[in-house]
């Protein structure tokens, strides 16, 4: 779904990967804990063990030499390491009045029986309890065994370690492998997911792109219904709703023709028998005719123009195709001579052809025309103009005017708002709502700034959608009045 924002297929497959990833994670974190915790109790175990494979050894073995028991506690400890060897990354050395004596067979990461520090430790040691201790294997858990043979006065000592840092990495090595695989299917379930998300908003998708295709043309588009699911429903639903507006835009196109009708038919009739009433009466007699057909006039216009306004929420308001900027400007210019005697001129044209509803910018420019023409005198200057820059079309009608206020720049173009209603007599405040109107339909807008050589210049600005020529990328030229060095910009003047 292309979106600057993050759609719901993205959402949906980083919500599934944020809970598989704390699936995967919470217990291989928490088993790591629980190994760690249950291997120094199995190491705790394993050297109360061999502690009391010493008692067991030191009550029932003999002196291999003598067949008698043990002299001294060094030979008993000396005999038990022979016939008893330490399991995988343990090890027992004995300690004999302050010296190390003997070690158990086998390698070791680090002879700790050579380590000064760790024998006056293990000489020092009152209790056989089990202690930590940091050597340059890691973390080590050992525990020392006083060991007493009856008329030996030397201080015998068995020292029992368990290199716990040395079965950890084991049991850390199996975590990784553990993650690095969860981590793989992690990814493929990922992969997974983001192709289940997209069937699965296929249809939701279609609804969007349906609802585009609606707004941009008619109301006729229909979603397909498959299945008995939620979306199908969905898709019903979308079909009923379009159904319904459909009716209510059928309704309202047909009550804004039989309104139509209906007023402009009197209005027709009233004009008809004014104009057949003799023009030679008295005085008074011209001057209420005249007056009563400019009124008939301006009556049409507000119809016309409220009609307009109305259509302007329709989805076929516009009908889009080829619009040559250089014939619209300089037929609109040609077109506004009757609205007035000003000096009429067209500024600079862009020489591009784009695709937009030439008769709806017709009656922008048009409206803007007229607005000029009530606001300027009758030596004014009304300026009509196009430009093609980046990538949007800059339509505009200048004017040697009063101007527009700051306050009522915004304000102007709301429906039925009058900046000067006192001494206007040109309508009710629809015109430029009308030209916003079309502007936005268009997908731009429209509004209001000082113009250069003084009074205002109203601006509708809309995207320049498949435009024959590049941009001109044009700028205003501030010495010549707002119009363009850009070879590629007609000039012309529109004499009255």
């Amino acid at each position: 779904m292309p979106n600057l924002s993050i759609s719901a297929r993205s959402r949906i497959v980083g919500w599934m990967m944020v809970l598989l990833s704390a699936t995967l994670t919470v217990p291989t974190f928490g088993i790591t804990v629980l190994w760690r915790a249950e291997l120094d109790r199995r190491v705790d175990v394993q050297l109360r063990a061999e502690a009391d494979k010493l008692r067991a050894f030191a009550r029932t073995s003999r002196d291999p030499r003598s067949g008698k028991p043990f002299a001294t506690g060094a030979a008993l400890l000396t005999a038990f390491m022979t016939v008893h060897h330490p399991a995988h990354d343990t090890a027992f050395f004995s300690v004999v009045d302050g010296r190390a004596d003997r070690r158990s067979p086998g390698p070791v990461p680090v002879r700790l029986d050579r380590d000064p520090e760790v024998v006056a430790m293990a000489r020092e040691a009152t209790d056989p309890g089990i202690r930590w201790l940091d050597t340059p294997a890691g973390r080590v858990r050992y525990g020392v065994v006083p060991v007493r043979v009856e008329g030996d006065r030397a201080d015998t000592r068995l020292v029992l370690v368990a290199f716990r840092d040395r079965q950890l990495s084991r049991e850390s090595q199996m975590a990784r492998t553990l993650l690095a695989s969860g981590g793989v299917a992690l990814l493929a379930a990922g992969a997974a997911s983001w192709l289940v998300a997209g069937r699965v908003l296929a249809p939701i998708r279609l609804v969007r792109q349906t609802a585009e295709r609606i707004s941009e043309t008619d109301l006729t588009q229909r979603l397909p219904v498959r299945g008995n699911d939620d979306v199908a429903r969905l898709a019903e639903t979308f079909n009923h709703m379009l159904e319904r507006l459909s009716q209510a835009f059928t309704s309202q196109r047909r009550f804004l023709d039989e309104v139509a009708h209906e007023l402009r038919t009197p209005l027709t009739v009233v004009r008809g028998h004014l104009e057949l009433m003799d023009a030679a009466g008295d005085g008074e007699s011209r001057q209420t005719r005249i007056l009563l057909l400019g009124e008939l006039d301006r009556m049409r216009r507000i119809v016309d123009d409220l009609l307009l306004l109305a259509r302007a929420e329709r989805p076929d308001f516009l009908t889009l195709g080829p619009t040559s900027l250089t014939d619209l400007a300089v037929d609109v210019a040609a077109n506004a001579q009757g609205l007035g005697r000003r000096r009429w001129k067209v500024a600079e044209v862009a020489d591009a052809t784009v695709r937009a509803d030439g008769q709806r910018l017709t009656q922008a420019l048009m409206q803007l025309a007229a607005n000029a023409v009530a606001h300027t005198a009758e030596k004014g200057t009304i300026e009509i103009g196009s430009r093609l820059r980046r990538g949007r079309v800059v339509l505009w009608v200048a004017d040697t005017g009063p101007g527009v206020a700051p306050e009522d720049r915004e304000r102007i173009f709301h429906r039925f708002y009058q900046a000067d209603a006192a001494s206007s007599d040109t309508g009710i405040g629809i015109g430029l709502a009308l030209v916003r109107e079309i502007a936005q339909a268009h997908g731009g807008g429209a509004h209001v700034e000082d113009a250069p050589g003084g009074g205002a210049r109203f601006v509708i600005d809309i995207p320049a959608l498949h435009p024959t020529t590049e941009d001109t990328h044009g700028e205003p030229d501030p010495d010549s009045g707002g119009r363009c060095r850009n070879r590629r910009l007609r000039r012309k003047r529109v004499e009255p």
